[in-house]
């Protein structure tokens, strides 16, 4: 039995852990932090019968964390790391086969997976903190399902959180749910208010002299990130007396540092600890007494400027919130400090990584499982999922009918994002996969650049002489190290011995940047050298002062969306031969059919192009009829359905049956709403231009059956029923009802009847329509045609109003009837007779 201390609050609840995975697959384990569930839960399993002497392997969302509770576990045992408890994470493995319990963070969990879905040396999977919500945990959680349901009944599965819908996830995974007590003091939450104009480092820098001379004990400041860290350790460092020691806490920092962090000050100094929220949960800082939280972190979110998903900072959930602040009542009682207004709101829950973040990689995974019905605790949005796989496609890691390709096999093998993974396969020889790895690093990494312009090469040229020791005076020393550091990473990772060149040509960046971001290949304007125009379809324009300015082929690595055309903000010239040799399927001539609408005409193209760019466009004759159609049906979508010959019979058929779908919703009529006869086209007006070449060849009737073809018959005469084009009234004659749809085109507003008065004496209610559910609106006319009144209450007119307008009217209409009781005189369209 390992040796494990009883002082943890877990402890008490561990044999019902054990007990509850002998009998169910499946456990849900609530615990607060501090309470052990990390570093104790693994190694109360480990003699379980139903383990049967396999591994338990540890979801750990953070490389911090991962090492941390790798090496404390390894400290119970009396063991060092990599022994009966060993870690993995990216660029790092400390396992042996003598390994039973395997932390692993990232994608690794994945690679597993997807590597050896049976796990035959595996009898658990431990997602820790699984309220963070990482893609990984949630794909990892989902793959681990599929693999419990079809392949390994006997796996056990124990998704393990501080801070979540527990309820939630015990009933999504048909589990027991058990919770732990913690383990905490009284933390006395405030708020410490910014000054006006104050940036984020000051306050937080006042708020930490203010904690040191108030309370005691080591003080942990939640900061968003490295930058942030790094500024408010500069001025901390500046002012405050040597016996207090200010430590950095984030995931970049090298493994002695984070170590020390990690224990107690062996001075007995009192230490300020600034972090990132790798200290929000599964580390344990000793000595906390004061946690200062800025209320934000650096989570991904896609950002479509660069493709990928980047880290923004953002407001914290109010779990989270609440998680930081119990960090100041580990060992005693505690204060927390916020840096946010008390009026201030926050999200009670962290969203899902999976509903903000580019999918490709997720596609990708899902693609090379074979299966997409996964049980995921939230599905990821089909938008963004169809996105992510058109992406693919581009790249080559799928094929036509949605199947990874030996090309996406090797991609997913890299454990990157997909755009980078296939610019690595894509490197053909050992220079240009180190020159690859170079821009691995560089497109993942913060420009090392304080001013660089837009030119990637420019970058490259600063990495290539700082590895010469003479870096340029306007880059950052630590980032072109860290720069340096990850492109080793990724030549080890490619088995590549080969040595960075010390300089390249003009396009050798731009045609390995090519394979990661096909859709941003773009052409010069053929009189703008500013404009550009993307293999997407989209337009791009350089800086006034570019220093690309004039290149004829460029790839863009990252731009920022405008209203017009997008501003390129990073890009490298590629070559077209190098493109033609490596995309020839994209290169393309073909005849093509549009609209020109200055010439309100279609006009063939013979056009020769590059995927969506138009390198040359001539003409090309007659038109084809066959293309015609298409082009036709594109043109009314430009111009607007005002192009089409409306009669206003047709107009008001349409009107009437939208009217229909408001007032009597149980008829199931189409819509035909402007929005969604525009986002149709294709279902009912294309097939009516069949064999026509001008827009004017359509006629009226054409179009009416057109319009008319989603409705059958029976519901035609339901709609002539319901909402008639004309209604009888007293005098024995038929009026016409007016349907309108309002501005939006949507929807329906009353109809009209517009009638004269005397046509309705002796009607004491208003008609109504739509099987007696809508009441027309009266326009009531006087014996010359103009409006009287108009109202939706005839009984009500007839009470209170008619005695005026007859007062009024007699005089002017004498010929016509003005009797003392409308209501049972005599409806008549006619004036009187001479004479009477």
């Amino acid at each position: 039995m390992p040796r494990m201390s009883s002082t943890f609050p877990i402890s008490p609840l561990l044999p019902a852990i054990a007990d509850s995975l002998a009998a169910h697959p499946r456990l849900v384990l609530e615990a607060p932090p501090g309470a052990g569930k990390t570093t104790q839960v693994p190694l109360a399993l480990l003699d379980a019968p139903w383990l049967a002497g396999r591994r338990i392997v540890m979801l750990e969302p953070r490389r911090v964390a991962a090492r941390s509770a790798a090496q404390f576990m390894a400290r119970q045992l009396g063991e060092a790391v990599g022994e009966t408890i060993g870690y993995r994470i990216r660029f790092e493995n400390k396992v042996s086969a003598r390994t039973r319990v395997e932390v692993v963070t990232e994608g690794i969990l994945t690679r597993m997976l997807q590597d050896d879905p049976l796990l035959e040396n595996v009898g658990a999977l431990l997602f820790d903190e699984f309220h963070e919500r990482h893609l990984s945990a949630d794909l990892g959680l989902a793959l681990a399902l599929d693999v419990q349901a079809g392949l390994r009944e006997d796996l056990r599965l124990v998704v393990m959180s501080a801070t979540l819908d527990g309820q939630r996830l015990a009933a999504f995974l048909d589990a027991p749910r058990l919770s732990s007590e913690g383990r905490g003091f009284p933390v006395e939450v405030s708020h410490f208010p910014a000054r006006r104009d104050e940036a984020l480092e000051a306050q937080a820098r006042r708020a930490v002299e203010h904690a040191l001379e108030n309370h005691p004990g080591d003080v942990l400041v939640f900061l968003p990130g490295q930058r942030e860290i790094a500024r408010v350790l500069a001025a901390l460092e500046s002012m405050l007396p040597g016996d207090i020691e200010v430590l950095p806490l984030h995931g970049e920092l090298p493994i002695e540092q984070q170590s020390r962090v990690l224990q107690p000050a062996a001075d007995g100094r009192r230490r300020v600890v600034l972090a990132t929220n790798v200290a929000e949960s599964s580390v344990t800082l000793p000595g906390v007494r004061v946690v200062i939280d800025a209320g934000l972190a650096r989570e991904p979110r896609y950002d479509p400027n660069s493709g990928f998903s980047r880290l923004d900072a953002v407001a914290i959930s109010q779990a989270s919130a609440d998680q930081r602040a119990g960090r100041a009542g580990r060992v005693a009682a505690g204060w927390a400090l916020r840096l946010w207004p008390q009026s201030q709101r926050l999200e009670p829950q962290r969203r899902p990584e999976m509903a903000q973040v580019e999918l490709a990689a997720l596609a990708l995974e899902l693609a090379a499982w074979g299966s997409d019905d996964l049980r995921f605790v939230d599905p990821p949005p089909p938008g963004a999922l169809a996105a992510a796989r058109e992406l693919l496609q581009r790249l080559g890691a799928l094929g036509d009918n949605g199947g990874i390709t030996a090309t996406g096999k090797r991609m997913l093998a890299l454990g990157t994002h997909p755009r980078l993974a296939a610019m690595l396969v894509a490197a053909a020889n050992p220079r240009e996969q180190a020159l690859a790895a170079d821009l691995a690093a560089l497109l993942e990494a913060r420009d090392p650049l304080r001013q660089g312009g837009d030119a990637l090469a420019t970058r490259w040229r600063a990495l290539a002489a700082f590895r010469n020791g003479r870096a340029p005076h306007d880059a950052s020393r630590g980032a072109l190290a860290a720069l340096d550091t990850a492109a080793k990473q990724w030549r080890r990772r490619l088995r590549c011995d080969a040595t960075p060149p010390a300089d390249i040509e003009a396009h050798e960046l731009g045609d390995l940047l090519a394979h990661a971001f096909p859709d941003r290949i773009a052409a010069r304007h053929a009189t703008d050298p500013l404009r550009y125009q993307l293999a997407n379809g989209r337009s791009a324009r350089l800086f006034d002062n570019s220093d690309l300015r004039g290149e004829p082929w460029l790839v863009v690595s990252e731009l920022r969306h405008e209203a017009r055309d997008a501003l390129v903000l990073r890009a490298a010239p590629v070559d077209e031969a190098r493109l033609r040799r490596d995309f020839p399927q994209r290169f393309h001539q073909h005849d093509v059919v549009r609209w020109n609408g200055d010439r309100r005409a279609l006009e063939a193209r013979r056009e020769t192009g590059f995927d969506r760019i138009v390198l040359d466009s001539r003409p090309a004759g007659k038109v084809d009829p066959a293309q015609a159609a298409r082009a036709l049906t594109d043109a009314v979508r430009e111009l607007g359905l005002d192009a089409l010959p409306w009669t206003q019979g047709l107009r008001q058929w349409r009107h009437r049956v939208q009217g229909l779908r408001r007032w009597m919703p149980e008829l199931a009529l189409p819509d035909l709403s402007d929005a969604a006869l525009l986002d149709t086209l294709d279902d009912w007006l294309l097939p009516a231009f069949a064999g026509k070449t001008r827009l004017d060849a359509l006629t009226e009737q054409e179009l009416g059956e057109a319009l008319k073809s989603a409705i059958d018959w029976n519901m035609r005469q339901l709609v002539d029923r319901h909402a008639p084009v004309r209604i009888g009234v007293p005098s024995g004659m038929e009026r016409a009802i007016d349907y309108a749809l309002d501005d939006d085109g949507s929807t329906p507003r009353p109809p009209v009847l517009a009638v004269k008065l005397q046509e309705l004496f002796g009607l004491a209610d208003t008609p109504r329509i739509a099987d007696g559910r809508v009441p027309l609106l009266l326009h009531l006319l006087s014996p010359g045609g103009k409006p009287l009144q108009v109202t939706a209450d005839l009984r009500n007119f007839w009470q209170n109003t008619y005695a005026e307008v007859k007062k009024e009217m007699k005089g002017r209409y004498p010929r016509h009837p003005w009797p003392d009781d409308p209501w049972s005189a005599t409806a008549t369209h006619r004036a009187k007779p001479r004479g009477t």
